[in-house]
C-alpha cells in the first residue's frame, strides 16, 4: 500500500524551525527593499501590521506567563536543594558576564572612538522626557497598583509580585495548596496557547523585518558607521566568543550545542527587539537544552527583567565614550568605573522592554554627560536593538546552563542532542524535582 504524499502543510512542519525563521528573515528583507526602493506603502504597511501583530499576540501572555511562572518556581523552591545556592549563583553569573561584556565595550569604545569625527550637530536636541534615574529604578520594583502592573506590563514589577505570592504560598503551607495548583494550572494553559503563538515566528519575523528594512534602510548608519559597527562587533564578540568560552571552560559543555539549542530564540529576539516578547521561547529553549523546570521558571523571566548585556552593558558603554566624544567632553579611569558599576547594578533598568533608552539616560546622568546626547542615536536605535536583544536573550539562556553545570543538575543527554523547538507540545512545570 502506497504511501500518500505528504501535504504543503506536512512539509513545511517537518522544516526544522530554525529553517523556516531564516526563510522568513530573508523573504521580510527582499520584501522590505522592494517596498523602500519602490516606495510601495501597502507593502510597508502589511509589514508593519504583520510585525505588530505578533508581538502583540507574544506579549498579550507575558503578564500571565511571568507572573504564574516565578510564583511556581518560588513556591517549588521547597523542593529544590540547595535553592539559595541557586539563586545566589545565578544572581552572581549575571554579575561576571556584565562585567565581560562592559569592558569589551569599554575597550572597543576607546579603540576606535566612535565620536571622533563625526561632524555631527548638537544644536535643537531635546533631553528625553522619561530619563532612568537610580530613584526611579529603586522605587519603581514596588508597583503602586497591582493592576497598572500587569496592565502596563511592568516585568519587573510582576516579577517582584510573584516574588511575593510565592514566599507567602511557601510560608502558609498546605493552606496555600489550592493557590498553588490553580496557579501551576494557569501557567500550562498560557504555555500551551504561546506554543500556537511560537509556531506563527516565522510569518512574524517576515513582518518585523521587513518593516525595518522598508522604514530605516542602511543609509541611517553612514553619518555613524563606526559606532554601529562598533555595537554590532562588541555583541557579535560576547555572543559568539565569550559565551562559547564560559561554556566550555566554566560549564565543560560544548558550545555548538548551545547554539543549536538556543538559535529559536536567539533569532526571535533579533527580529523581535524584545525580551519580554521572547520570554516564552526563551524559557522553552533553556528547558530542552537540560536546564531542570524548575530552575529555568525562575532564572529566564528573572534573567528577562535583569540580564541585559546587550543593552546594559556594551551599549552605554560604548555610547557613553560617543557622547562625551561627540560634546567634547574628557572621561577619566573614576568614569570608566563608574560605567561598570552602573552597568553591573543598574541593568534591571531596562526592564526587558524594547529599546535601551531608560538605561543609556541612566548612565548618562551618573556620569553628568548630557541628556541631549540621547537625541543622536534614536534614528539608528532600531538597527541597534536588534543585536542588542539577541545578545540578551543569549545570555538569559547561557547563565542557567553554568549553574546547572556546576550544579550537577543539568540533563547532558538533552544538552547533546537538542530536539527541534516544536517536536512535541510543551510540558507542564513539574512540581516536584
Amino acid at each position: 500500500m502506497s504511501t500518500p504524499a505528504p501535504t504543503a502543510l506536512g512539509r513545511l512542519r517537518r522544516t526544522p524551525f530554525w529553517v523556516q525563521i531564516v526563510a522568513g528573515l530573508v523573504l521580510g528583507v527582499v520584501l522590505g527593499f522592494i517596498a523602500r526602493q519602490n516606495d510601495v506603502s501597502w507593502l510597508t504597511t502589511t509589514l508593519d501590521t504583520i510585525g505588530k501583530t505578533f508581538i502583540q499576540l507574544l506579549k498579550l501572555a507575558v503578564p500571565p506567563l511571568v507572573f504564574t511562572a516565578i510564583v511556581v518556581s518560588v513556591a517549588n523552591l521547597r523542593h529544590v536543594a540547595n535553592a539559595a545556592r541557586l539563586a545566589v549563583r545565578t544572581l552572581l553569573w549575571f554579575g561576571i558576564t556584565s562585567l565581560i561584556a562592559v569592558g569589551i565595550g569599554l575597550a572597543i569604545g576607546l579603540l576606535t572612538d566612535p565620536g571622533t569625527g563625526t561632524h555631527l550637530s548638537t544644536s535643537g536636541l531635546k533631553a528625553p522626557q522619561d530619563s532612568g534615574s537610580w530613584v526611579d529604578f529603586l522605587t519603581g520594583i514596588i508597583p503602586t497598583n497591582i493592576a497598572d502592573a500587569f496592565l502596563k506590563v511592568n516585568v519587573l514589577q510582576i516579577v517582584f509580585l510573584g516574588v511575593v505570592a510565592g514566599a507567602a504560598i511557601l510560608k502558609v503551607g498546605a493552606k496555600a495548596e489550592p493557590i498553588l495548583k490553580l496557579s501551576e494550572s494557569l501557567l500550562e494553559l498560557v504555555q500551551t496557547a504561546l506554543w500556537w503563538v511560537i509556531r506563527l515566528a516565522p510569518l512574524g519575523t517576515l513582518g518585523l523585518i521587513g518593516k525595518s528594512v522598508a522604514l530605516y534602510g542602511w543609509n541611517l548608519l553612514r553619518p555613524m558607521a563606526t559606532f554601529t559597527a562598533d555595537i554590532y562587533v562588541g555583541c557579535a564578540l560576547v555572543l559568539f566568543v565569550v559565551y562559547s568560552l564560559l561554556l566550555r571552560f566554566v560549564g565543560g559543555l560544548n558550545p555548538v550545542r548551545f547554539y543549536q539549542g538556543a538559535w529559536p530564540a536567539i533569532q526571535l529576539a533579533f527580529v523581535s527587539r524584545s525580551s519580554v516578547g521572547t520570554l516564552p521561547v526563551t524559557r522553552r529553549v533553556t528547558e530542552r537544552l537540560g536546564v531542570p523546570g524548575e530552575y529555568a521558571s525562575f532564572a529566564v523571566p528573572f534573567g528577562a527583567t535583569t540580564k541585559m548585556d546587550g543593552c546594559a552593558a556594551i551599549y552605554p558603554a560604548i555610547a557613553s565614550i560617543f557622547v562625551a566624544q561627540v560634546y567634547g567632553i574628557h572621561l577619566g579611569i573614576g568614569d570608566y568605573l563608574l560605567i561598570a558599576f552602573v552597568s553591573v547594578i543598574g541593568s534591571a533598568a531596562t526592564a526587558g522592554l524594547t529599546g535601551a533608552i531608560v538605561m543609556l539616560t541612566l548612565t548618562l546622568s551618573t556620569l553628568g554627560l548630557p541628556l541631549e546626547g540621547v537625541g543622536l542615536l534614536l534614528a539608528i536605535d532600531p538597527i541597534l536593538d536588534m543585536m542588542r536583544t539577541a545578545t540578551n536573550v543569549a545570555g538569559q539562556v547561557v547563565v542557567p546552563l553554568l549553574v546547572s553545570a556546576r550544579e550537577k543538575t543539568l540533563d547532558l543527554a538533552a544538552y547533546n542532542t537538542p530536539k527541534e523547538l516544536y517536536d512535541e507540545a510543551p510540558a507542564a512545570t513539574p512540581v516536584a524535582a
